[in-house]
């Protein structure tokens, strides 16, 4: 019970401002390209409050960690205008790529602070497969923790919105690439948004979370091992 506290301490901190910088990235490359809705609605800022969904930022996380399932969620979707945009359809394209490429920047930044930092000198395997860096001695280190998790969440935040899934950003990148006439009914699918977002959470409830395993799983596990070996751990506990 102990160590479920502990990780719940760590890992909603950690999701918040993956969420966070997630949003604001999108709204400062709409700005960067010529759409200012966000900037002028305020939404450009990393106070929390102003993105946080009760919903998405709140009960759906909670909800999944309760059930032992991989934690993500999302938050309120920063203002962007595709129409006020230089170039409507590549610049969509590039909004989108913005949200996980802030990510992956985090989990580079989060993994270089845990190489300077880190002081792990092994690691246990708590419940449900999550694992709690200690020291030799088993004490929990809690600094290790919160930056392996920050990582492991933006990794896959970032890699879980580029499912080509409305209203995921892979799907308004998909979109980008696709010719006009298929790239219209490709846009009825993006008003469905969170009616597949509540689709693919029931469809991972009762069949499991075995596909997102087989989507992102691989990639996963490549830049994992990649990005903690540079910290110099061994990811094979992972």
């Amino acid at each position: 019970m102990t160590d479920t506290f502990t990780l719940v301490a760590l890992l909603v901190p950690c999701l918040v401002i993956a969420i966070v910088f997630h949003e604001v990235a999108h709204g400062f490359a709409a700005k960067a390209l010529g759409d200012p809705t966000a900037s002028e609605r305020g939404r450009l800022t990393l106070n929390p409050i102003r993105h946080v969904d009760p919903v998405g930022t709140l009960l759906v996380p909670g909800a999944l960690l309760a059930f032992g399932a991989p934690p993500f969620g999302w938050a309120k979707p920063v203002p962007v205008n595709q129409w006020r945009l230089d170039n409507p359809r590549f610049g969509m394209m590039a909004v989108a790529a913005a949200g996980p490429a802030s990510n992956f920047l985090l989990a580079v930044i989060g993994v270089t602070l845990l190489g300077l930092l880190g002081q792990g000198a092994g690691a246990s395997v708590a419940g449900g497969g999550l694992v709690l860096v200690t020291d030799a001695a088993g004490n929990v280190l809690p600094l290790d923790n919160a930056l392996l998790y920050f990582v492991l969440i933006n990794l896959f935040i970032g890699l879980f919105n580029l499912l080509p899934i409305p209203p995921f950003d892979g799907s308004h990148i998909v979109a980008g690439l696709l010719p006009a006439r298929l790239r219209a009914y490709w846009s009825r699918l993006q008003r469905l948004g969170i009616v597949l977002i509540f689709a693919v959470i029931g469809f991972s409830w009762v069949f499991g979370t075995g596909w997102l395993e087989a989507t992102l799983g691989p990639p996963m596990e490549w830049a994992m091992t990649f990005l903690f070996s540079l910290a110099g751990y061994n990811p094979g506990f992972f």
